[in-house]
């Protein structure tokens, strides 16, 4: 397989022009795909089939070691992966080109970006500790009560929630109106209990500022602050999952599935671009129905 794989880095340099940096990033990949293929003793390389390929990118994923056997105590992140499979689908291409092969096996693979993990979510219980952990006697303890019920009432993300700006908000109508990837504007519902929190913060002593969220020296909250302000909470209220900003946004969508929302409209709502980033969690549902299965039906095979 060696030989071929020179001939393919051959090309890419001479006929494609590609960077010496990219070719050796291609020969790094391919030197862990043939060694994964000498392993398992699939000769020849007519013998390679498409779930040769898809075990091969699954195993990256997970702890092992590399072509030159030095231990990798983690799996590759998605994004490296996405590239193996580039560097093995170009390789493929090549030899079915040069006639070394009549079929391409990475035909039909799906991109590594589609199998991304499935997202961190606090159940209801999770949900009600988070929001409660702000002590709402204090005027930080409101705001931050304010910002963590607006932030799971609406799924906004971390950066529109930070600029977020008193114009932008409608609380008698239930709506806001904000900015997101792409500056891509969209209409976004309050709820009640989101916009009671939030009258109530907008009602006390603040300086005049565009933006709703204000730090102690009256400036906008930044995304790092509300980062900080979620772990420190999430800590508080004794929640041992790695919570972030963008969990609420999480649970904010799953939740809504959960309860029959609609896909389109809660794609609509998050301001996903594309179906396939919000049919996410529609796979977070399915994986507690089959977490569910598993602890509770008789013949699940759990012991």
């Amino acid at each position: 397989m060696q030989h071929l794989v020179d001939a393919f880095l051959d090309y890419l340099t001479v006929e494609r022009g590609l960077a010496t940096n990219t070719r050796s990033a291609y020969r790094e990949d391919l030197a862990e795909f043939s060694r994964f293929v000498q392993d398992r003793k699939i000769e020849p390389i007519q013998s390679i089939q498409h779930q040769h390929i898809t075990d091969f990118l699954l195993a990256q994923r997970k702890p092992g070691t590399t072509a030159r056997g030095n231990p990798r105590a983690t799996g590759l992140s998605v994004r490296s992966v996405a590239r193996r499979l580039a560097a093995i689908r170009m390789f493929f291409r090549f030899l079915v080109r040069e006639k070394f092969l009549t079929v391409d096996p990475t035909q039909n693979i799906d991109t590594p970006k589609l199998w991304r993990s499935l997202p961190n979510v606090l159940d209801y219980g999770e949900v009600e500790r988070l929001l409660a952990a702000p002590k709402p006697d204090t005027k930080l303890g409101l705001r931050d009560r304010a910002l963590f019920e607006l932030m799971y009432s609406s799924g906004l993300r971390v950066s529109e929630v930070a600029k977020l700006t008193l114009n932008e908000l409608n609380l008698e109508a239930g709506f806001l109106r904000t900015t997101g990837k792409g500056k891509k504007e969209r209409i976004v519902p309050v709820g009640k209990t989101a916009a009671d929190w939030l009258r109530r913060y907008l009602a006390t002593d603040r300086p005049a500022r565009a933006e709703v969220f204000l730090s102690t020296r009256g400036r906008a909250l930044s995304t790092k602050t509300i980062w900080h302000l979620v772990k420190k909470y999430a800590r508080g209220a004794g929640i041992q999952k790695n919570i972030k900003p963008h969990t609420l946004r999480h649970s904010f969508a799953t939740h809504l599935l959960d309860n029959g929302g609609d896909l389109r409209v809660i794609q609509e709502m998050l301001g996903h671009a594309d179906i396939s980033t919000t049919q996410i969690y529609t796979h977070v549902d399915q994986g507690r129905l089959k977490d569910t299965h598993y602890r509770f039906h008789p013949r699940s095979g759990r012991r």
